[in-house]
């Protein structure tokens, strides 16, 4: 079944979202975790148990009944026809930071990434922070060249494959606080048919796929839509030039507002776009 046919849930967060006090964006995963196992996958960070300690608190302050932890060292256990079991009894999966090149290298192409899927397109949610929300989509943003280039073409991002468990959305993170709107501006203008959404830190996005999506959370997000785009140099030959790109449109979402994906547009009215279910 293709991405674009899922019925569950995703929450996409930015990183650095609150873990103590009110926690308003883990309290939302804990709720739409509902009765199930919730797992904690550290397949991106280089301080699994630290990230496991730490959320499993957090969740289970929050009220979810049974926390599993999904630590995949190398490849060849996520080969493993056992590992899968983890997931009977899960209603959610969230994948925590560091760096997504890690969990799309330990997950790609393996039954375990099947299991999430099937999960995912059974009504299953499926949230990640930071590089956990970054590997999600069918292509993925890697930061490129020092940070002094970031306006050329050659050191604004490089694309690699994600999961591909969302279509037509290019996720960043950390997205203002390290002043990523050049590699997403750029990541678009490769390929105007995308989505770009940039996700500030303590800020979150719940989407509905093919639907629409809500934030939550203290900061903003930000959405590039290319689909008027006239002109952009962005090409092998032009690597070193300046990036230029004619006519994109950008939007700038806080916590009382969403966006239709298949409009294209944003929303005010909380309560009747809502993408709870």
């Amino acid at each position: 079944m293709s991405p674009t046919t899922a019925q569950g849930t995703l929450v996409l967060i930015g990183g650095r979202e609150q873990k103590d006090g009110e926690r308003v964006i883990l309290t939302e995963v804990a709720r739409r975790a509902g009765p199930g196992t919730l797992v904690v996958a550290t397949l991106a960070s280089e301080e699994p148990d630290c990230q496991w300690r730490r959320y499993a608190k957090a969740f289970t302050e929050l009220g979810v009944r049974r926390v599993e932890h999904l630590a995949i060292a190398d490849r060849e256990e996520a080969l493993s026809p056992d590992i899968t079991q983890i997931f009977d009894g899960a209603t959610a999966v969230f994948f925590t930071g560091g760096d997504q090149l890690k969990i799309v290298a330990k997950l790609g192409g393996t039954s375990l990434l099947a299991r999430m899927r099937e999960l995912f397109e059974g009504g299953g949610l499926l949230a990640g922070t930071s590089a956990g929300a970054a590997s999600m989509g069918e292509v993925m943003l890697v930061a490129q060249g020092p940070r002094e280039n970031s306006h050329k073409v050659e050191g604004a991002f490089y694309m690699t494959r994600g999961l591909g468990l969302v279509s037509d959305l290019i996720i960043d993170q950390h997205f203002a606080q390290r002043a990523r709107i050049h590699r997403l501006l750029g990541a678009v203008g490769e390929n105007p048919g995308v989505l770009g959404i940039g996700i500030d830190e303590d800020t979150a996005v719940i989407v509905r796929p093919q639907e629409s999506f809500q934030v939550i959370g203290s900061g903003a997000v930000y959405v590039v839509d290319g689909s008027g785009v006239t002109h952009t140099n962005v090409s092998e030959t032009a690597s070193r030039d300046t990036l230029r790109l004619f006519d994109v449109k950008l939007h700038v979402l806080d916590g009382h507002s969403g966006f239709d994906l298949n409009a294209r547009r944003p929303f005010r009215d909380r309560a009747s776009h809502s993408s709870d279910t």
